[in-house]
């Protein structure tokens, strides 16, 4: 295919719009991780931060990992984070697949409940009284169970699973599978990429939690990473107990910022094509 001056034209001027905007959103990526690994040395001899320091360090991971508390608190988060996304995807298939059974009596009772959930909240304090009320209060299960289902995340699977072939369902009824059999054994295998793409969305969503904590924590070896990642980040005058003067504290709170982005960063791109997919299939029928 022949094109012209002005196709180009066209295409030089999208790939620069397409490199600058790159640019733009790897530029302050890059400063962080080289904030994180720039010496104190570095920094006197240049008189700030650079972009691409000549020495580097990994002082301040060790501190953090050592000294903060920050290796239990990724613990507790990865805890959460896992157990959390598991119960999470549990209940929101157990509840979106009947929904998506145009045959469920009072189908559409229960889909006006779970909309209303989206339009409506109960309120910090009443679910604050709440997770009291259950004894959750300084326990991790206080991080997971308020957000056990989310009221989106049910639409989009709902919606996944009633676009899938009647055809096969009847035809697996007719050799006498029940509905548990006909889940795990054609609509699950067939819906991978919206479960990808949920478990992601519940993933994120606990691995950056930082407002239940700071509710229905106050049990400093249960803080997740977020609280830790916070109490750095505030520590702008002072560094942490025990810090060597040689570790700028800047550079300890972007060593921070990256242990944890880091866990996310390295599995979005594993799930991206589930993600893309999901989004897309999962949103055509309301």
């Amino acid at each position: 295919m022949v094109r012209g001056a002005g196709d180009r034209l066209f295409n030089a001027a999208v790939i620069l719009i397409l490199s600058l905007c790159g640019i733009a959103a790897v530029f302050p990526l890059l400063y962080v991780v080289s904030v994180s690994l720039t010496p104190l040395g570095e920094v006197l001899r240049s008189g700030s931060f650079p972009i691409i320091p000549r020495e580097i360090t990994f002082s301040a991971y060790e501190t953090l990992l050592q000294e903060s508390g920050m290796l239990r608190a990724l613990g507790v988060t990865a805890f959460v984070t896992v157990a959390g996304t598991a119960l999470n995807m549990l209940f929101t298939v157990f509840m979106a697949y009947p929904l998506s059974r145009k045959w469920l009596p009072g189908r559409s009772l229960f889909l006006m409940m779970v909309l209303f959930t989206m339009l409506f909240s109960g309120g910090i304090i009443p679910t604050y009284l709440v997770v009291k009320a259950l004894g959750l209060l300084d326990s991790l299960w206080a991080l997971i169970l308020p957000t056990l289902i989310g009221s989106f995340n049910v639409f989009i699977v709902k919606s996944f699973f009633e676009q899938l072939p009647e055809e096969i369902f009847e035809s697996a009824k007719m050799d006498g599978a029940g509905e548990l059999r006909l889940l795990a054994q054609i609509a699950l295998p067939l819906s991978l990429s919206v479960i990808a793409t949920i478990s992601l969305f519940y993933a994120v969503g606990h691995w950056n939690d930082f407002f239940q904590a700071i509710m229905y924590i106050t049990d400093r070896n249960l803080f997740p990473l977020q609280v830790i990642v916070r109490e750095i980040l505030m520590q702008t005058q002072q560094p942490l107990e025990n810090v060597e003067s040689m570790t700028p504290t800047q550079t300890l709170q972007m060593a921070a910022v990256v242990l944890a982005s880091l866990p996310i960063i390295v599995v979005y791109p594993f799930l991206q094509k589930y993600f893309t997919k999901g989004m897309l299939l999962g949103s055509i029928k309301g």
